[in-house]
């Protein structure tokens, strides 16, 4: 009994050191930046704004190129409308950028869309469809490393209370319907914002009773035999005492590093932070899996 209790009380990840804010001054600045995404070869960031102006809408993502004299001044990208557009996460190939909208011609308030990466920069976003988008809001759409499930949040009804974490399996080109995640992960309060880990099943996600009203707290959660525990809240290298944390994404360019939002320290707005973990089974990150 000893050793099963003490197995259950085992962190589901391992923070290692502190958190670095991202390019300060560049993507890190006075305005509300959430939700950075580096491509697999390290050269590109992309992250989204509520209030950095300049852009097209009032949410606008953001993107910024890596050299060798370091990151460029940061510039919308092409696919940004006159809208909310948000949550930009690279696939683990580097192929697509998957992102939220409430663009004309989506299915409900925020739509999850995915855009082609080409060579002159991004193609024309595609809405994901039925399956994945509902009359609802959807947020934070994430491919896993194996490529075959989608990871978001939605308010749709169904789940167990505000904002619940979906997962969609890739089929014939597209998703098929998606379902919550099993287990004692959604509460009736927010969960959102979540990652796959590099191990494609270790999850790390935003929770508060109310995204609008109380603090944002980052957790992570394990799963077992396909079903997701209820989650441990990270340590204080990652959430802060006061101020929200938010908006989870595993780092491509280096699989055992995870980036995310917090307003830290006093700060008055969100930045952009990346902080290194371990995998417990392991004790390091662990390999790509569907």
């Amino acid at each position: 009994m000893l050793a099963i209790a003490l197995l259950a009380a085992t962190p589901p990840v391992e923070i290692v050191g502190a958190a670095e804010m991202f390019a300060p001054g560049i993507a890190s600045t006075g305005h509300s930046e959430v939700r950075l995404t580096i491509s697999p070869d390290g050269r590109t960031a992309l992250w989204f704004s509520r209030d950095r102006p300049g852009g097209a809408g009032g949410y606008d993502i953001w993107m910024s190129r890596r050299s060798a004299s370091g990151w460029s001044p940061a510039t919308p990208v092409s696919f940004n409308s006159p809208g909310r557009d948000f949550d930009p996460a690279f696939t683990r190939d580097g192929r697509f950028v998957y992102f939220c909208s409430d663009r004309p011609g989506g299915i409900g308030k925020d739509d999850l869309y995915r855009v082609a990466v080409t060579r002159s920069g991004f193609g024309t976003p595609a809405n994901l469809g039925p399956a994945v988008n509902s009359a609802g809001s959807e947020f934070a759409p994430m491919l896993s490393p194996g490529g075959r499930r989608l990871l978001f949040s939605s308010d749709r009804p169904g789940g167990a209370g505000r904002h619940d974490l979906y997962s969609a399996r890739t089929a014939r080109g597209g998703f098929a319907a998606a379902a919550p995640l099993a287990g004692a992960i959604n509460t009736a309060a927010d969960e959102f914002d979540a990652t796959f880990l590099s191990d494609g099943k270790t999850v790390i996600f935003a929770r508060a009773p109310s995204m609008q009203d109380n603090r944002v707290d980052l957790f992570a959660a394990a799963a077992t035999d396909g079903r997701y525990d209820a989650g441990m809240k990270l340590p204080l290298s990652v959430n802060d005492a006061v101020g929200d944390s938010y908006g989870p994404m595993v780092d491509w360019s280096a699989p055992g590093r995870l980036t995310f939002s917090a307003r830290r320290d006093g700060a008055a707005s969100m930045d952009l932070y990346r902080i290194a973990y371990r995998l417990p089974a392991t004790g390091a990150p662990g390999r790509s899996r569907p």
